[in-house]
């Protein structure tokens, strides 16, 4: 019997909700039982070719060695050319960083911000790692509920609410994991007006899913909405969602120099550089033909609609149409108190997906991981076909509870 003792924030921390579905569905699949799993976070397509060829070009140029800590310049001036481009946001490399993903961005941030007692805004629903790290980090996770009735969207009022003089951050994630709902350009000027009377709060805003938006939806992000939050805001963004380069891991930030200073220092006692290879295959995705981009959308689109279509004619469960990502948050309220055909009382949402999986083969993350229930979340980042089918599956298992 092992004597380690682990250290106090490790045993505060919960293991990744939507990790452990997808690994339990994986592992059904092995024992040959047909799941649907509909936890992964990632698309389906594939990484562009053009982006594979840079890579593999990068490979027999030879650079394969150490990078800067935090990005290579190469990347960066991509980056910075990016924000231009896209959010008419005008940074210098200096204030760029690069990170083995969007995890580790958010992660040295907190490291180098959050003193004991600091607070973590995190509007409600929210992915699911945002208030783990806080919590590894020495601060306060202070979840603001923001339900179905509201869209699912931080209001100025309860943001209000919510500040204190502890308050270190505030967390927007548009379009939201795990809702898909994302903020209009006058919703983010509300929010810009509360911050702009509390400037003890920074803003970390999670621009992963920025480009997967539908119904002609105007994407703006809130430096760019309220210049005056430059100066307090780290704008983080990636490449794994819409370029399909999940396993590649490589996210980024922007921020005052002051801030990306510090993350540099953290990064550099932990991690270090990021794959070479990735950051010369995000060169080419940040630099290269976009056009693709419009395509994907179309077929997620489609793929959305299907799915909330057919959610809303399960008994028990209303699903809201989202902005954006490629996920959707339906509501399983109607079907708590009943029982499964398995003889259990669905008496939370957690309870519900495990009986879905187990009388279903549906795989999805059950909602109190996200901070906000009764209800899940559903990947619609998969085929047609595996969508169609899961939705008549989780039809069913609704129709069979009593």
């Amino acid at each position: 019997m092992s004597n380690l003792q682990l250290s106090e924030a490790v045993n505060r921390v919960q293991p990744s909700a939507t990790i452990a579905v997808s690994n339990k569905a994986m592992e059904l699949k092995r024992q040959g039982i047909d799941v649907i799993g509909l936890g992964a976070g990632e698309p389906d397509f594939d990484t562009p070719d053009n982006i594979k060829e840079a890579a593999i070009k990068a490979i027999h140029d030879g650079k394969t060695k150490y990078t800067p800590v935090d990005g290579i310049p190469e990347l960066k001036e991509a980056i910075v050319a990016k924000f231009k481009r896209d959010n008419e946001l005008t940074y210098t490399n200096s204030q760029v960083t690069v990170a083995p993903g969007g995890k580790p961005i958010i992660f040295n941030a907190f490291l180098a911000t959050l003193n004991a007692g600091d607070e973590v805004i995190i509007p409600a629903p929210y992915w699911v790692s945002y208030p783990e790290m806080a919590i590894m980090c020495g601060g306060t996770p202070v979840p603001v509920a923001c339900g179905a009735n509201q869209n699912y969207k931080l209001t100025p009022e309860a943001l209000e609410a919510a500040i204190t003089p502890k308050t270190k951050w505030l967390i927007l994630n548009s379009p939201s994991n795990p809702t898909g709902a994302a903020y209009t350009k006058a919703e983010l000027r509300a929010l810009a007006d509360v911050l702009l009377r509390h400037p003890q709060v920074w803003i970390l805003t999670d621009d992963m899913y920025e480009h997967l938006v539908y119904d002609g939806f105007e994407y703006f992000t809130i430096a760019q909405v309220e210049p005056s939050l430059y100066d307090r805001t780290l704008t983080m963004n990636g490449v794994s969602k819409a370029y399909a380069m999940t396993g590649w891991r490589i996210g980024y930030a922007a921020g005052p120099d002051k801030l990306i200073g510090a993350m540099r220092k953290v990064i550099s006692q932990t991690t270090s550089n990021p794959c070479s290879i990735s950051q010369w295959a995000s060169v080419e995705a940040l630099n290269g033909p976009q056009d693709f981009l419009a395509e994907r959308n179309e077929v997620f689109k489609t793929r959305r609609d299907l799915v909330v279509a057919e959610l809303n004619k399960a008994e028990g469960l209303h699903c809201p149409t989202p902005e954006g990502a490629f996920y959707v948050y339906p509501s399983c309220a109607g079907a708590i108190g009943k029982t499964s055909p398995g003889g259990v009382v669905i008496e939370n949402d957690e309870i519900f997906a495990t009986e879905l999986l187990q009388h279903g083969n549906v795989a999805v993350v059950f909602g109190a991981a996200f901070g906000m229930g009764p209800a899940f979340r559903v990947s619609y980042a998969t085929s047609t076909e595996a969508l169609t089918e899961a939705t008549k599956r989780i039809q069913n298992f609704c129709a069979s509870l009593k």
